[in-house]
Formats: C-alpha cells, sequence, structure tokens
C-alpha cells in the first residue's frame, strides 16, 4: 500500500506494483477523478480514501471507482469509557 497526495503519485505507484494506493487528503471532486484515472491504468489495483472524511461527509467520498474509505474519527475522536469487570 502506498500513500499518496495526488493522482500522479497514485498513478506511479500503482505503475511500480502497488496492490493499494491510499488517496489522502484530496476534496471529494479531485478524489473520483484520481480514482477513475487509477482504475483506468490500472483495473486490479485497489483505491483507497483517506484523510479529514467523518461521518457527516462520508456519502461524498463514496462512488464507484473508490474500494475502501478509511476514517480515522472513529478511533481518534472516540469517547473514552471506564469501566472494570470483577470475577
Amino acid at each position: 500500500e502506498v500513500e499518496c497526495s495526488s493522482a500522479e503519485e497514485a498513478l506511479e505507484a500503482a505503475g511500480a506494483g502497488a496492490d493499494i494506493v491510499l488517496l489522502d487528503n484530496l476534496a471529494p471532486q479531485e478524489l473520483h477523478a484520481a480514482a477513475a484515472r487509477v482504475k483506468a491504468a490500472h483495473p486490479g489495483v485497489m483505491v483507497e480514501a483517506s484523510g479529514g472524511i467523518v461521518l457527516e461527509t462520508l456519502p461524498q467520498f463514496l462512488g464507484p471507482h473508490i474500494d475502501v474509505v478509511s476514517m480515522g474519527c472513529l478511533t481518534h475522536s472516540a469517547p473514552a469509557l471506564d469501566f472494570a469487570l470483577r470475577v
């Protein structure tokens, strides 16, 4: 897996043999255009979207060329829970 910040980087990574390209911190419109270019040139490469995606904006990042979406907010923004278990 290679983290990329542009379509050109993603195409280069896929051409070099990456199985997965992670398109990081792209606006939805730019993301979908980049993902389409990668899939057209390398149909077997998995495309992952990441960076600043939250539940409210998730639908904007879903599309026919996006295989996986990573959302850091699921872990780094989760509230803490204090509990104990006695056996």
